[in-house]
């Protein structure tokens, strides 16, 4: 396939980069494997100027390994925030309104 034809190609830009820098970091290494998943679903999300923007509803993580109850959600979400690895925005409920979030780039340069 030549590349013009795979940079049109939206499959190849499915994929969340974490930086060595992140995974050697001793936050990183204490997170729980809850906090992990839902910072890269997070950043999943992002797509370069909707930070701060990040919206979450909690039925959209239903279905993911790992993440599916609401109280696991909620801790991850509390270990990522007392880290500063992540900023809520805005306060949202658990199915009607939606949870913001901001990335704050603490370790990750490539915010």
């Amino acid at each position: 396939m030549s590349l013009t034809k795979r940079r049109r190609d939206k499959r190849f830009n499915n994929f969340v980069m974490i930086p060595r820098k992140v995974l050697q970091d001793e936050d990183w290494k204490r997170f729980s494997s809850s906090a992990k998943l839902f910072y890269i679903y997070l950043k999943g999300r992002y797509n370069g100027n909707n930070n701060g923007h990040i919206r979450l509803y909690y039925n959209g993580l239903k279905g993911t390994k790992g993440l599916s109850s609401p109280g696991t959600i909620s801790r991850a979400s509390s270990e990522l925030q007392e880290a500063g690895w992540i900023t809520r925005m805005k306060l949202g409920g658990m199915y009607r309104y939606f949870n913001e979030y901001k990335l704050t780039g603490k370790v990750d340069d490539y915010l």
